[in-house]
């Protein structure tokens, strides 16, 4: 493994350099501080195996991350080798966190969302060669396990009890903990070592690796628990709902450890009701998901009446945050619910809305505005926008283009890829963006889901918005059609809230006033279902196959 100079030893330095420690900026030392400094601080899980509270502190955390870092040395695990987790969020899947990166292996959290033929591509391009699992995963794994040769052993994360009969030969993470006795000194790794590796979705063409550093996670975790970031204390009690297998539960495990805060882990339990139940129950203060999350929640509390008595902010990111949601959130339930942007290349976090003095001086209104908009970066994050031939667009709140940023957590180049992910030291994410002067962002869709209607544009997502906003409208998605006359226009495709009867005209209607006439969708088509990626994502790409040529094969599409 990679070791640090001893800061004991007499350094032979620059005369110009500064005269401080140079400690280098490793996960483990999270963990070490939050032992040490809020070891009393609790972690709460619900279960897998048998849906049972399970408490613990950080205290208790860190003596188990090295119990399973002696464990996986054991094994045959070393320094810069994959270990896999198909897992929950969890106290398990938390010491799998700091134990595998802190002992200099990389932790590779596997989706277990994804299609089989993704998972088995992933596990073989990242040559893991332990994976770690929950046992409600025991029959994928018997799947994946002829079909990926790297791994040598598979190890479910549970008590012997609970490992069900399987095919694939298993150990038992509990007894693996058991032979060991906690006495390890995690070692001192170079910072720019590889510590955490997490795959794109794959809408299209195989997933990409995305492979974090040390350093990137460390100062991730710094930039994300600033007051304009999550602004987190060690007075908050914070369930992340976004799982650990989506960009590393956007940081949380990392940033909530730093300030020393409660965590509370729901398992695999993330229906409306179980949710509520760990949110009253444990007195969670702040709480992060995608938006289909909170729907299921504001749906279960409308039926039945509830209020939150400690919640105090949600944070909404993966897809867009419908204002309808951010209303009922904020003036319905007091809770202040925060848009955030990123991607796994960017670790996620790259951007938060956040008022700053001179918004939060201006009138009800232009606040609203602004807060409807992805929002502001964070220190370690840039960004821009460029049209076409890479030019840079101004600020105004008016010009769109594509998004570009770069950063200290920001992907350079993907894992088993020679060619660098970067244009001109920029990473081009894909969205197209507005920044207004006050530099808050606002994605105006992605660039493969823009609307060409006669040459101008059409944001699907302010079409989505709308819909959304109509309250017999559970969940919406605006696609582009081929249309004879003008190539493309809006298609709308809508799930009706239960019961409720609303029709095309009706919803239409909806429109008129809150954008340009030649914005309205064309046609609406009301289905059971949409699909949605596994990382919570509305697919598009499915409803293009869908639909892509519904309105010229049905009456009116050419007038």
């Amino acid at each position: 493994m990679t070791t640090m100079p001893s800061m004991d030893r007499p350094q032979t330095l620059n005369p110009l350099a500064g005269r401080m420690m140079d400690l280098p900026l490793l996960v483990s030392e999270i963990l070490k501080h939050t032992a040490r400094h809020s070891g009393d601080a609790e972690i709460v899980t619900r279960r897998v195996e048998d849906n049972a509270i399970h408490r613990y502190t950080w205290r208790d955390c860190e003596h188990r991350a090295r119990r399973l870092a002696q464990a996986l040395a054991r094994l045959g695990v070393r320094t810069g080798d994959r270990v896999g987790t198909l897992a929950w969020n969890t106290y398990r899947h938390l010491e799998a966190y700091y134990g595998v990166s802190g002992s200099g292996a990389v932790v590779h959290t596997i989706n277990p969302r994804l299609f089989c033929e993704q998972l088995t591509f992933i596990v073989n391009d990242a040559q893991d060669v332990v994976v770690l699992f929950d046992v409600t995963f025991a029959e994928l794994v018997d799947t994946l396990a002829p079909q990926c040769p790297s791994v040598r052993h598979w190890v479910a994360m549970s008590e012997r009890a609970f490992v069900p009969p399987m095919k694939t030969p298993t150990l038992c993470y509990e007894d693996l903990l058991d032979a060991e006795d906690g006495d390890y000194a995690w070692p001192e790794l170079d910072e720019r070592s590889a510590c955490g590796l997490c795959y794109t979705s794959g809408t299209t063409g195989h997933p990409k690796g995305v492979l974090y550093s040390h350093r990137s996670n460390v100062l991730h975790a710094m930039g994300s628990a600033t007051p304009d970031g999550l602004g987190f204390s060690s007075r908050d009690v914070i369930l992340p709902v976004v799982p650990m297998f989506h960009v590393n539960a956007w940081g949380i495990p990392y940033s909530g450890a730093m300030v020393g805060a409660k965590l509370v882990l729901p398992g695999r339990a993330l229906d409306g009701a179980s949710i509520y139940e760990l949110i009253e129950g444990e007195r969670v203060t702040f709480t992060a998901g995608v938006p289909t999350v909170w729907l299921a929640l504001l749906m279960h509390m409308e039926r039945s009446g509830l209020r939150f008595s400690t919640l105090q902010r949600t944070l909404v990111g993966g897809s867009a945050l419908p204002p309808a949601m951010q209303d009922t959130f904020e003036q319905q339930y007091g809770v202040q619910a925060i848009h955030a942007w990123g991607m796994s290349e960017t670790s996620p976090l790259a951007t938060v809305c956040k008022l700053n003095a001179s918004i939060a001086a201006r009138s009800p209104d232009e606040q609203r505005a602004t807060l409807r908009k992805q929002g502001h970066t964070i220190f370690g994050i840039d960004m821009k926008i460029v049209d076409g031939d890479g030019r840079e667009l101004p600020w105004d709140g008016q010009a769109f283009g594509d998004l570009y940023v770069r950063g200290y957590w920001v992907c350079s180049q993907y894992m088993n890829h020679d060619a660098s992910a970067l244009r001109d030291g920029w990473f081009p994410t894909g969205d197209v963006a507005t920044i207004d002067p006050d530099g808050y962002m606002q994605i105006t869709d992605r660039s493969k889901d823009v609307i060409k209607s006669g040459g101008e544009w059409i944001s699907s997502i302010d079409v989505e918005n709308i819909a959304i906003a109509h309250p017999d409208v559970a969940e919406a998605a605006c696609i582009a059609a081929h249309h004879v006359k003008w190539a493309e226009r809006p298609l709308l495709v809508v799930v009706r809230r239960a019961g409720a009867t609303v029709t095309r005209d009706e919803l239409l209607r909806f429109y008129e006033g809150k954008v340009a006439k030649w914005w309205i969708p064309d046609e609406v088509v009301f289905i059971d279902e949409i699909p949605h990626t596994a990382t919570g994502k509305i697919l598009k790409l499915k409803l293009r196959e869908r639909f892509a040529d519904y309105l010229v094969q049905h009456a009116g599409a050419a007038q």
